[in-house]
């Protein structure tokens, strides 16, 4: 596998590479994914327990449903938008350097969700090793 991880020392600041994970969520309860305190708590548990660092939690609550919970990162961002009526979602999952792991915190946030089905995927981002 090629490294993606360019300048700075292992963890450092400066690297100008991350992994950003998209994921999609479903059969989710509709109440879960109307609960902008839920979500917020969720994801900021699963952005700490994979090592990120959360700097800010913001919210946005629908009507007549649904909602946008955003965390910002030491390494980028966090995201999770909900679509309560379809039992699902989507999450946004981007840090740059080796300390966070975002495929754990999409996996932590999938199980704290409950969601029966997730399709994930890594897309590397930043410069490669010569």
């Amino acid at each position: 596998m090629r490294s993606y991880f360019v300048g700075g020392d292992s963890g450092g600041v400066g690297e100008f590479a991350g992994r950003h994970v998209l994921a999609e969520f479903s059969g989710v309860s509709a109440e879960v994914l109307d609960d902008p305190v839920f979500l917020c708590e969720s994801l900021e548990r699963a952005l700490e327990k994979a090592g990120a660092t959360v700097c800010e939690l913001t919210h946005k609550q629908f009507e007549p449903y649904g909602v946008t919970a955003m965390a910002l990162l030491s390494e980028s961002h966090a995201s999770i938008h909900t679509y309560p009526e379809r039992g699902s979602a989507f999450v946004d999952v981007f840090t740059c350097g080796r300390k966070a792991d975002p495929e754990l915190a999409v996996q932590l946030l999938r199980d704290s969700l409950g969601a029966s089905v997730s399709r994930v995927i890594t897309i590397h981002r930043g410069q490669e090793d010569s």
